[in-house]
Formats: C-alpha cells, sequence, structure tokens
C-alpha cells in the first residue's frame, strides 16, 4: 500500500480511531509529508492544537520515509482492528 492510498484508506474506517491512535496518525502523517515541526508551540489556551503540535514534535529526527513507513502500518493495523466502511 502506497502512502496516498493509507491516507485515502484511513478516511473510510467503520469507526473513529482512539484519541492516541489519532494523534500518532497526525504525527506520522505531517512528519511524512512536511519533515520536523519547526513551527512556533500554540499559545496555552490552544489545547488541540497544542497537543497535535506535541504529537508531531516527539517524532522529530525521524526521516520521511520512515514515516511513511511507520503511518502505512499504524493504518494497515487500524483497518484491520476497525473495519472499512463498504
Amino acid at each position: 500500500m502506497s502512502f496516498e492510498a493509507a491516507a485515502v484508506k484511513v478516511k473510510n474506517l467503520v469507526s473513529s480511531p482512539s484519541n492516541d491512535e489519532l494523534l500518532e496518525l497526525y504525527a506520522l502523517y505531517k512528519q511524512g509529508t512536511v519533515g520536523d515541526n519547526t513551527t512556533a508551540k500554540p499559545g496555552m489556551f490552544d489545547l488541540k492544537g497544542k497537543t497535535k503540535w506535541n504529537a508531531w514534535d516527539a517524532v522529530k529526527g525521524m526521516s520521511q520515509d520512515d514515516a511513511k513507513t511507520k503511518y502505512i502500518a499504524l493504518v494497515e493495523k487500524l483497518v484491520e482492528k476497525y473495519k472499512l466502511k463498504e
């Protein structure tokens, strides 16, 4: 499965993954497409933004290829767990 196919497939799960799984997906997707997080950390009142920023920042230094590979593996695991819409 390609990275692009995985990104499409994950949007067609029967039920939504857990928040932790969604954060991991987000972090790996951003690392795979953009690379290291160089954006300013969101303010203290932007809890959602800060959580996403921290998740992405946690994978800093991982190569874009490694992030894409891990993203694909995670999507495959989530497809098994949550199934795809028919």
